[in-house]
């Protein structure tokens, strides 16, 4: 393996030629958020923990667990992103306490 082309993780540090999601992503992360309506919509329809994690019980007994798997989506980090500028808003902004959409 050459040191040059791949970090410690084993991931490439060149960048891929070709990313699909690159426009969507560029695009939530330019969005502005400025209205304190969409700011909450966006806070709750965006959850702050991951929906799918989940522990499977039988009779009261759990047995098995589902982590969560929300980090496999490819714009994980936008869209959470996009959920802190609106509690941010909503917060700095508008003086709203958000204690009750964490």
């Amino acid at each position: 393996m050459n040191s040059s082309i791949f970090s410690a993780s084993g991931r490439s540090n060149q960048k891929t030629a070709f990313d699909l999601l690159r426009p969507l992503r560029q695009w939530i992360e330019n969005l502005q958020v400025r209205n304190p309506i969409t700011a909450r919509r966006i806070a709750q329809l965006i959850p702050s923990q991951c929906p799918f994690e989940r522990d499977l019980q039988v009779f009261g007994r759990t047995v098995a667990h589902i982590p969560p798997l929300c980090k496999l989506n490819p714009l994980y980090e936008e869209v959470v992103g996009l959920r802190f500028r609106a509690l941010c808003y909503l917060a700095d902004e508008c003086g709203e306490d958000i204690t009750a959409l964490i």
